[in-house]
């Protein structure tokens, strides 16, 4: 039997997420990289090294031992997860959020996207008769995978130093119609402010405007707010889509405790906003899983809303600025021009033009990797208007950060 007959054909036709693909390769190549001295320095995945808070640890262990802390949980979530979710959307952000109709808890934000799209699209096969979502190019490089198994169309939203890395809504809106496609199959329009891979943020203004924007024309608008938490400074802390008049009317924001609290494996996070949106999510989800172990439910619940997880929060910015500086330090001396006011304020993440020599971001990846052992991600990955770059995910020791320096210099990969 053919196998592949199985599948539908929007699932055949997506390619394995990134960043497996360069863990696979990576290990292909360890051991002879290794025998050069050139074993592999990871700088590809957006994942937090460190460890997790000690008292989010000591909880867990403290929760496992309870009566039927093992047992089934719901797909919502426990009460007590989400009153602390949005207990921690009003210390966070200021806005009221109603834990029993405006909450619901998702296998970290990936999942969350991942159903959300799968529930709100009617697949199609022909390319106009598609629903669209629009999103961020760059952006995440799972929302139009994402978007193209559910049988639907993933229209670029152009992210670019020239607008800022704020589009004119209406100027996307007015070149997708121009290419034949129907505004009337739009359903979402998806906004990640702090941006990976770009590290950028939003202006107040312009959220406002992405809302009004999404009002107007009633497209539903999906906020993944995964790096919220990573910041530098007050003036660049990122705010919630719901402290803006008429958000929750046409909003949901996802989030994720994965990067705060650097329990990437836990799988924890939230959905939350407009309540017909989450109450008919929640539903969808109730028919494919039963929800998170109650031990992590309950010991995170405890971190978001702990003196002990804000100030875990703050330390590992501190260390995060640490390793930017690093990072911006040698790139300079290996000729990249980095402005001041270009350099990233949110996330842990630099995007930077591949060196002038080559045409190719998988070009460059791939000979930062075969020669120097070094992985980075090549910017055609995040989107058609990627290519030229890569991105660097500053996450391990400063001491493996210093040595990839260290041996760009040494391999000759300078700007």
């Amino acid at each position: 039997m053919n196998m592949e007959k199985l599948f539908n054909e929007d699932v055949m036709a997506i390619d394995t997420y990134i960043m497996v693909q360069l863990k696979e390769k990576t290990a292909k190549l360890k051991d002879k990289l290794t025998k050069k001295n050139r074993a592999p320095i990871s700088l590809s995945m957006g994942a937090p090294t460190s460890a997790p808070p000690s008292a989010l640890i000591d909880k867990l262990k403290e929760f496992l031992t309870e009566d039927n802390i093992h047992s089934y949980s719901v797909t919502k979530g426990e009460m007590y997860y989400r009153e602390a979710c949005a207990q921690r959307m009003k210390e966070r952000f200021g806005v009221d959020i109603d834990p029993v109709d405006e909450v619901c808890s998702i296998l970290g934000s990936k999942d969350g996207l991942a159903n959300l799209i799968r529930f709100i699209i009617n697949p199609k096969h022909e390319e106009f008769e598609k629903d669209i979502i629009m999103v961020p190019d760059p952006g995440y490089a799972s929302y139009s995978q994402m978007i193209k198994c559910s049988g639907g169309k993933a229209y670029p939203i152009p992210l670019t130093k020239q607008n800022n890395y704020q589009p004119d809504m209406e100027e996307v809106l007015a070149e997708l119609r121009s290419e034949g496609y129907d505004e009337n199959k739009i359903k979402a329009v998806v906004i990640n402010y702090p941006n990976n891979p770009l590290g950028v943020g939003a202006s107040r203004d312009y959220i406002q405007k992405v809302i009004d924007f999404c009002k107007k024309h009633d497209f539903l608008l999906i906020s993944d707010a995964a790096y919220c938490d990573l910041y530098y400074s007050e003036e660049a802390k990122p705010f919630s889509v719901f402290e803006f008049k008429g958000a929750k009317d046409i909003a949901v924001e996802m989030f994720t405790l994965s990067k705060p609290y650097a329990i990437t494996g836990w799988r924890l996070g939230w959905l939350c906003g407009n309540y017909e949106v989450v109450s008919r999510f929640a539903k969808g989800k109730s028919t494919i899983d039963n929800g998170i172990f109650r031990a992590l439910q309950k010991s995170c619940a405890y971190i978001m809303t702990s003196p002990e997880g804000d100030d875990y929060i703050k330390e590992c910015n501190a260390a995060y600025k640490r390793k930017q500086n690093i990072m911006i330090k040698g790139l300079r001396e290996l000729g990249w021009d980095i402005a001041d006011s270009d350099i990233p304020q949110t996330t842990f993440y630099l995007w930077l033009p591949i060196p002038r020599k080559y045409n190719s971001s998988v070009k460059f990846c791939e000979d930062m990797l075969e020669t120097s052992g070094i992985v980075v991600v090549p910017g055609c990955a995040f989107g058609i208007y990627g290519e030229g770059y890569f991105r660097i995910s500053y996450v391990c020791s400063d001491e493996k950060l210093q040595e990839v320096i260290d041996r760009m210099k040494t391999d000759g990969f300078g700007y």
